[in-house]
């Protein structure tokens, strides 16, 4: 019989994530399964060396989850195939590749081998991360701090989209950007956002870039800059950010493309990769393989 390792989050939806992951039993009741808690392997290395190629790896979980796990292995050369079976929240990573062509089982559990490789990092504070979706500066690391603040008082899902609106319209303080894109400089005054995509939604649905391909053949990213203008008027046009059109209102976005790109804020706020958050960050690096 076909043998499946099941790597689960137990953290992901609401700490359903096992009880999510467990329906594969229904979905593959002709395979073995064999059940992993993420979270406890410490050692991806073994645990390779203990699953021979034949195996397949089905990873359970949200795009942290994905994160952490790509991550975990970045330095690991990995024969078997790898599936993802969406159990997150918002699920950014499932959204961009959701319609690409696939090799799937039942249309629901994704062949993700090709998604794993050549990964953009991102330095903060001197640490280095791969990242699967986005590195999320501005509003949106605001916007992460919130959601943590308020996961810690009840277990119900934070509303991005509602923190994001209240931060636009009183709460968050736009800030001055300089950018550079491989050697080319800006200084961008009332930015209100400045994510840079290796795909193209984060937030649970927000289109942030609409022309970004995860698997270009020039292994770029996009910098999306969402600046001068003020709060009723920015607050007008943030909605238009869900089906991707911000991105023709040239005089509130600019889309920035390339390989390696620095952006650092005048004062510091939190940063969000694919989700994770880092407070009182005033500069990232993004460099693509």
């Amino acid at each position: 019989m076909e043998k499946y390792f099941v790597l689960y989050n137990p953290l992901s939806k609401n700490n359903k994530g096992k009880e999510n992951a467990e329906k594969l039993k229904d979905i593959l009741n002709d395979k073995e399964l064999f059940f992993y808690d993420i979270t406890k392997i410490e050692d991806y290395n073994n645990f390779f060396k203990n699953t021979i190629e034949q195996n397949n790896i089905i990873l359970c979980g949200g795009d942290g989850t994905i994160n952490r796990f790509a991550n975990n292995i970045k330095d690991l050369s990995i024969k078997n195939n790898i599936y993802y079976f969406a159990t997150g929240t918002g699920n950014d990573f499932l959204n961009d590749i959701k319609n690409n062509k696939n090799e799937t089982i039942n249309n629901s559990i994704y062949l993700i081998n090709k998604y794993l490789q050549n990964l953009p990092t991102v330095i903060v504070n001197n640490k280095e991360y791969k990242f699967i979706n986005n590195v999320g500066y501005g509003i949106d690391g605001y916007c992460c701090e919130v959601a943590d603040k308020k996961k810690l008082k009840s277990n119900k899902s934070a509303n991005y989209t509602a923190i994001a609106l209240k931060g636009l319209f009183y709460d968050y303080r736009p800030t001055k950007a300089k950018i550079d894109v491989d050697g080319q400089k800006y200084e961008i005054d009332k930015v209100w956002l400045c994510p840079t995509m290796n795909g193209k939604y984060y937030g649970g649905g927000m289109m942030a870039a609409p022309g970004q391909d995860r698997l270009n053949n020039d292994h770029t990213v996009s910098t999306v800059v969402m600046h001068g203008f003020g709060r009723l008027h920015t607050l007008v046009a943030f909605p238009s950010i869900f089906k991707g059109n911000h991105v023709k209102n040239k005089k509130l976005v600019n889309v920035l493309t390339g390989k390696h790109i620095t952006v650092e804020f005048d004062r510091p706020t939190a940063l969000q990769i694919d989700g994770e958050t880092i407070l009182n960050v005033k500069k990232y690096e993004v460099i693509c393989n």
